[in-house]
């Protein structure tokens, strides 16, 4: 009997000076929208490692992981399949944001002008944005 299970993903926030940093998104789905940064964990990966290094490649950042923001795990929230994320706040140390990877650029928004985002990632910026300012 073949068993099915979600995939698993990372997403980072970062805040700073009530800005928020994006990535616009390169493929399918979702393609040229806004979204939080992050991607799949490899086989063998911590969800830690997963997230810095996801930050590293699409925005050029690295950064540190500053808490857990949750885990989102709606079975529909990607409309590829089933993906779990574990999302983490974390704090930028070093570099000049720019887009790569999977995404076209990175940008950061003001929290109060904020585009329409891909998959749920308003719902994890909303949670992110309520530990922030706790």
């Amino acid at each position: 009997m073949e068993y099915k299970s979600p995939s698993l993903t990372v997403d980072g926030v970062i805040i700073k000076d009530n800005k928020v940093l994006l990535i616009k998104r390169r493929n399918e789905p979702y393609k040229d929208k806004w979204a939080i940064p992050g991607g799949f964990v490899e086989y063998g990966e911590k969800t830690e490692d997963a997230v810095i290094r996801e930050i590293k490649e699409e925005t050029g950042l690295e950064a540190k992981i500053d808490g857990l923001i949750g885990v989102y795990s709606d079975p529909d929230r990607d409309p590829r399949k089933h993906v779990v994320s574990i999302a983490y706040l974390l704090t930028d140390i070093k570099g000049k944001e720019k887009g790569g990877d999977d995404a076209k650029e990175a940008k950061w928004w003001y929290i109060k002008e904020l585009p329409d985002l891909a998959f749920d990632h308003h719902n994890i910026l909303d949670d992110a944005l309520k530990l922030y300012y706790k």
